[in-house]
């Protein structure tokens, strides 16, 4: 487990291990990615960030992020791998937030994106720049960091 601050100063507790903390993780972050290039989404104000959001009450985390995805981008999922979960300290309340890899089958155009902008696809190059400020303060965490160095070694390279 690692500890550190995120980006608006929060301690952050930080596990590749699943039920490292004492809290069940209620918030998911799902990192898209599609022949090639890494799915997100456009924040309508915090910018572009892979798709995630709160469980819904009943349900399962899995469900959740799939949800999310969808709801976010139009994407179905044709794949879905736990990655890691970490811990947010805040002033007068932790959370917990699950991230998960997923390999997406297929996008379907909607009409409505809820809180965001809809599907946006960056190159890796374009990942590698997430600290510009088009990007949301989720994606210049050391959370993103470890996330994606784990996803590119031990996922993409292995083609899951």
């Amino acid at each position: 487990m690692e500890l550190f601050y995120d980006y608006l100063g929060s301690k952050v507790h930080f596990s590749f291990s699943s039920n490292e903390f004492n809290q069940e993780a209620k918030h998911v972050i799902v990192i898209c990615y599609k022949e090639g290039q890494w799915l997100l989404t456009k924040h309508k104000k915090r910018g572009l960030e892979f798709p995630g959001g709160k469980l819904e009450e009943g349900e399962c985390i899995e469900a959740a992020a799939k949800r999310e995805v969808y709801e976010e981008t139009g994407a179905l999922i044709k794949e879905l791998h736990w990655v890691a979960q970490y811990e947010v300290f805040e002033k007068n309340k932790s959370f917990c937030k699950a991230v998960y890899f997923a390999q997406i089958d297929q996008l379907i155009k909607k009409v409505d994106y809820l809180e965001t902008d809809g599907p946006f696809f960056v190159t890796e190059s374009q990942i590698e720049e997430r600290r510009q400020e088009m990007f949301s303060y989720i994606m210049k965490d050391l959370v993103m960091d470890l996330c994606l160095k784990h996803v590119k070694e031990q996922l993409l390279s292995q083609n899951v």
